[in-house]
């Protein structure tokens, strides 16, 4: 049986009554949820409270889900509908939170458990170099313009097809492909010149 498949019969199941079927939808996709809206959502400590929300409407939707997608992919609409505006709030009334505060006190402190523990065929300058290409890419990430950013992360992260991102973006497939072109041209930019990468090819 299919994943989306799976998830129908647990739609029917939710529709007739059983919560516990809903239950189980939130353990498999709550950390996929999160994600995404941590992409989305400036603070750290909101990201929980919007993934609830999301399925919290996403309940009290889902007697008119028709299924003509993926629940999941419909799971992720109202996902990232519940984010943007929470972003669009938070950014008419800006705070920095403490959480937001130590994680950036994390991201300075060089005895970080990343490079105080070392793998096999690891040194201390590759991890350093990794980290610091991870932060590069992370940055490039958050440069983006909000639709760019999206897209990419629901492709490269979330997985998701073009198709799919079509349907959760509410836009063209050409519209998909070209956001999530001009996305990774982006990232390629800021990382290339840490990797010494030839002019013309991306990586």
């Amino acid at each position: 049986m299919s994943e989306a498949d799976a998830d129908a019969l647990l739609v029917e199941r939710v529709k007739r009554g059983d919560a516990r079927a809903f239950e189980l939808l939130v353990l498999k996709y709550r950390r996929r949820i999160e994600r995404l809206v941590a992409r989305i959502v400036r603070d750290p400590d909101s990201v929980a409270d919007v993934a609830q929300e999301t399925f919290i409407r996403a309940y009290r939707a889902l007697p008119n889900f028709r299924g003509d997608s993926a629940f999941y992919t419909w799971l992720y609409r109202i996902a990232v509908n519940t984010a943007r505006k929470e972003a669009a709030d938070q950014r008419r009334d800006p705070v920095i939170s403490e959480s937001a505060l130590a994680q950036g006190d994390d991201e300075n402190d060089e005895t970080s458990r990343a490079e105080a523990t070392l793998t096999d065929g690891e040194t201390p300058e590759s991890v350093l170099a990794g980290r610091e290409i991870a932060q590069a890419v992370n940055a490039a990430v958050e440069a983006l313009s909000e639709d760019l950013r999206q897209a990419v992360t629901l492709r490269e992260i979330e997985g998701l097809s073009y198709e799919e991102i079509a349907q959760v973006m509410n836009c063209p497939i050409g519209t998909v492909r070209s956001r999530i072109f001009r996305a990774r041209e982006a990232i390629a930019q800021r990382v290339r010149p840490m990797l010494d990468t030839p002019q013309g090819r991306r990586w």
